[in-house]
């Protein structure tokens, strides 16, 4: 299989998918260990809540000003920094656990560290990846990145963490280190590609964040994506927030069915990043953007009815398809329709527009579920997705010539 990438896409993008996929495997180890150590810290929801928060907290502080860096310095040398940062970081803890001196400070600064790390590294290999993958294979190449995300980041590492902390607290946070470690080592061997990213006058970080800003609403087909999928996100999480207790109180699942329930995401999604490249070879951009747009409304409004887990499931399944398809189609996109100099910035304003959307929708969420029910959220996503597509509709229609 590596001897067939390697040959189709080059011996540089399998180091670097061999990477991703070291490095995705680690993530995923330390995201079941890392509240299973918060909680052996301390007992405060809030404090083993905020855990969560505060490796996500820099994307909406840093995400525009890692993107200007990630235009400004050279992308592979940035990588190997950061994850080299992130091993360091991830052994400062791994010893801290193993002398029993870990506390949830220590563990909260880690974790922010890790998250400002990965608002660097995510943003600068997504603008990497065009100067050592040909144009006409970046879809396939992006598909391959998303499924060994969805294998090993969901699949294989979760389960993997919570058994490596059961054996003992420290290893999990220990194998994590190891596997930036390897992966920094894996990106440093990417031969260097002297016109990435260009030599440009040097201006001041805020002219350079607002060129990105400008570039983006200025892109009528790329503003349009990024606002929908900010407002989509929005929507989607608004519904999903409260989505194990709709899995107890409207479908009955007991605890084990709703890990089952959250399983079916990987399934589709992992099935979609197959489907991916050769769906839009055959229908083409424009209609697969207009097709998800519709899966997703179909999705909020099926959850709003059903009382049924196999239909909640196979709802699940086909969303799942969606959000990998929709995601290997639009990142291919932006790779090939933006300027080399101004990748990282444009990523980082649609990433923070991503989550922004997201963060918002957490919130409102559990509001709306407490006030009026728990499927009043999913009622509320399908009529924003119905007005999105309604708005939508014509501009996406011009995708497929892009």
């Amino acid at each position: 299989m590596r001897a067939l990438v390697s040959a189709r896409l080059g011996a540089d993008f399998t180091k670097l998918w061999t990477a991703s996929a070291v490095s995705n495997v680690g993530d995923g180890v330390t995201m079941a260990a890392g509240p299973l150590l918060i909680a052996s810290i301390t007992t405060n929801p809030a404090l083993i809540g905020g855990a969560v928060f505060v490796q996500q907290l820099p994307w909406l502080l840093f995400a525009l000003i890692s993107g200007a860096y990630v235009d400004r310095l050279d992308r592979r040398k940035l990588v190997v920094a950061v994850n080299t940062l992130r091993a360091a970081a991830l052994t400062a803890l791994t010893l801290a656990v193993a002398t029993d001196t870990t506390t949830v400070a220590l563990v909260y600064a880690v974790f922010f560290l890790l998250g400002t790390g990965e608002t660097l590294a995510d943003t600068a290999a997504g603008a990497f990846l065009p100067a050592i993958v040909a144009s006409d294979r970046l879809a396939t190449a992006n598909a391959r990145l998303m499924a060994t995300f969805t294998i090993a980041n969901q699949f294989v590492a979760k389960p993997l963490g919570a058994w490596l902390f059961v054996i003992a607290a420290a290893v999990p946070f220990g194998v994590n280190a190891l596997t930036f470690a390897v992966a920094a080592a894996l990106v440093a061997t990417i031969r260097p590609i002297p016109a990435l990213p260009p030599v440009a006058p040097r201006r001041s970080l805020r002219m350079e964040i607002t060129d990105g800003v400008r570039w983006l609403f200025g892109h009528r087909l790329l503003r349009t994506l990024a606002v929908s999928m900010g407002l989509a996100n929005l929507a989607f999480c608004a519904a999903f927030a409260t989505l194990v207790l709709y899995a107890r109180q409207r479908l009955g699942l007991s605890d084990i069915g709703y890990g089952f329930l959250l399983t079916t995401f990987a399934v589709g999604g992992l099935i979609g990043t197959v489907l991916a490249p050769r769906l839009q070879r055959i229908v083409g951009t424009g209609t697969l953007l207009r097709a998800g747009l519709v899966v997703e409304l179909v999705t909020h409004a099926t959850l709003a009815i059903t009382t049924t887990p196999l239909v909640a499931a196979a709802i699940l399944i086909a969303f799942g398809i969606h959000t990998m398809v929709w995601g290997v189609v639009v990142v291919t996109l932006r790779q090939r329709v933006v300027p080399t100099q101004l990748l990282g910035r444009v990523g980082s304003v649609y990433s923070l527009l991503d989550l922004g959307g997201a963060a918002l929708g957490s919130l409102l969420g559990g509001l709306l579920a407490g006030a009026w029910g728990l499927t009043t959220p999913f009622w509320v996503a399908a009529a924003v997705m119905a007005l999105i597509a309604a708005a939508t509709w014509r501009p996406l229609r011009t995708a497929s010539a892009t």
